[in-house]
């Protein structure tokens, strides 16, 4: 059990690291007994536990009495976790360590933790605060420099490092349905369903100069083949036939697509009103966020999309800034879809610090507006789903990586070679450390004059060799709520001390893992056992015997280590 003593203010934003980090914890009683005690507060008296983690760039009061010397401090800084460069956004306090002390978080500024034995506890002592970081990373996100690094992941992951290296095992429950090594969730922003609504627009005209000036600079760049190119002449040759109804509309989104993802089940974002440009949008193209279509224009295609297996949700207009416009916004996509609920992704992902509250009094679902427009990453430094610490019961699904901000040449304007080995990084680095990973591919990504559909394809079919888990956004954010369901409870004491596991919602399918992890860092440590939550599962992790599973009896036996 991890007790945690905190600075006020603070406990919303350790309830969520827990929900991220799903392992048995509890604000810090003194008196108390605990394995680990996780401290931000700079005057606490040092706790009686085997692992304390005392946090903070100020003076803590365990620094006197543990010999610690206080080095420089920061305004912000890197920390290193196993090769990987981990932002510090807030202040960093580097320290001096003595020959009593060990080095434990090398950082570029310097030392950024030092671990201390005293008796048979170990104290490591953090030149930051866990917790401040983490409020950062939900609020306000990384800025575009940092996108590529899982952060908010990597400080739960180095927590847990921690703890094993202390000697103390660790349970829990990992972001990821039992037997699948990832999640992916398949999204589309539909912006257009035709290229017949837009005659004599900015939207033909731009195509028209992209598929014959544009497309010719792209095959001098090497980003286009002269076969695409020319099947991009021949599109723009037929617009004409496209207006008068005599061939197919070559921006028509939805067959390609339920095509390449049969049986995958994604999900379609849809515009709610069309003629809208919304509220709060200025600048020279903000009368161009207006769309020619709306839900109720394609309800057959809705259908088709909700017969399928595939989920419709809200491209949002003005539902970041105001919810009465984002209530109006759900239900009429809801009153075509006929869905009971559904989550929403703002339209040219418009939004500020007040907008998962609205979005919360909006009653939507969930929210995957949580990305970039000008690069991949992680936004929030997660791939995992996340209530924000604004919102009720709304949570966040995070998007990761999109079409545009790839190829767009006023964007990252990636080769697709360079393209690959950026989003490989992102698959690895999720597959590695859990969650989701959530793709956008936008309406007329696939045709002329973009030709992105190859590269989709390659990406889907490398996510179905993994055995990754495909759900729509909607499955995906009700499975991490059954999740977030889940309670730890401590029942008796001393020999007799275990954890109930009990899950407040219905049986789950496909189900949690419950992983129980030795101090070793070996994978032969790892044991790893199903649970769909329709009965308690009972697990003491600090027994010494051998690992064991009796009817819902989960034990994994305790191994000494060090720091």
């Amino acid at each position: 059990m991890i007790g945690v003593s905190v600075k006020n203010g603070q406990l919303a934003v350790v309830e969520e690291f827990f929900e991220l980090f799903k392992t048995p914890w509890e604000v810090y009683e003194p008196g108390g007994v605990y394995d680990v005690v996780i401290a931000t507060r700079s005057d606490m008296p040092l706790p009686d536990a085997d692992l304390v983690v005392a946090c903070g760039p100020g003076r803590s009061s365990v620094d006197g009495p543990l010999g610690i010397a206080e080095g420089t401090r920061h305004r912000s800084g890197t920390v290193i976790h196993q090769g990987m460069q981990v932002p510090v956004y807030g202040e960093l306090l580097t320290f001096l360590p003595a020959a009593s002390e060990e080095a434990c978080v090398p950082a570029i500024e310097g030392v950024a933790g030092v671990s201390v034995r005293r008796g048979g506890a170990t104290v490591l002592r953090i030149g930051y605060d866990l917790f401040e970081e983490v409020r950062f990373l939900l609020t306000t996100g990384q800025p575009v420099e940092h996108a590529a690094v899982p952060t908010l992941d990597l400080h739960v992951d180095m927590l847990r490092s921690w703890i094993r290296q202390a000697g103390i095992g660790v349970v829990e429950i990992p972001p990821v349905p039992a037997g699948y090594p990832l999640s992916v969730c398949l999204t589309h922003d539909i912006d257009f369903v035709g290229i017949r609504d837009h005659k004599f627009d900015h939207s033909m005209f731009g195509f028209l100069l992209r598929a014959t000036f544009g497309s010719v600079r792209n095959v001098l760049r090497g980003r286009l083949t002269l076969r695409k190119l020319f099947r991009t002449w021949r599109a723009a040759a037929s617009l004409p036939l496209v207006y008068l109804g005599w061939i197919a509309d070559f921006w028509e989104p939805f067959e390609w697509y339920l095509t390449v993802e049969k049986g995958l089940g994604a999900t379609y974002f849809l515009i709610p009103f069309k003629g809208r440009p919304g509220d709060r949008h200025s600048g020279s193209a903000a009368a161009r966020r207006a769309t020619r279509y709306d839900v109720t224009t394609i309800q057959d295609a809705v259908h088709t999309l909700v017969e399928t297996g595939c989920e419709v949700g809200v491209h949002g207009i003005d539902a970041w800034h105001d919810a009465d416009k984002g209530r109006a916004e759900r239900l009429r996509v809801t009153g075509v879809s006929g869905a009971s609920d559904v989550g929403i992704r703002m339209h040219w992902l418009l939004r500020d610090g007040q907008t998962p509250r609205v979005l919360d009094d909006a009653g939507y679902l969930y929210d995957s507006t949580g990305g970039y427009n000008e690069t991949i990453g992680y936004r929030h430094g997660t791939a995992q789903v996340f209530r924000p610490l604004d919102s009720r019961t709304m949570l966040e699904l995070p998007m990761h990586i999109q079409d545009g901000a790839l190829f767009f040449p006023d964007r990252l304007d990636l080769s697709e070679t360079e393209a690959w080995r950026r989003t490989s990084a992102i698959v690895s680095q999720t597959q590695a450390l859990g969650g989701v990973l959530t793709l956008l591919w936008h309406d007329r990504s696939h045709g002329p004059e973009r030709y992105w559909g190859d590269f989709y394809i390659r990406l889907v079919q490398d996510l179905r060799s993994r055995g990754a888990w495909f759900a729509t956004a909607g499955e995906l954010t009700r499975w991490f709520a059954a999740r977030r369901a889940i309670r730890f409870e401590r029942t008796g004491t001393g020999k007799d001390a275990h954890v109930r596991l009990r899950c407040d919602s219905a049986p789950m399918q496909p189900p949690f893992t419950v992983r129980l992890r030795h101090a070793s860092d070996a994978t032969s440590a790892v044991v790893d056992a199903q649970w769909t939550g329709a009965s308690p599962l009972f697990v003491a992790p600090r027994r010494r015997d051998s690992v064991s599973s009796v009817g819902s009896a989960v034990v994994l036996p305790q191994t000494a280590g060090g720091c």
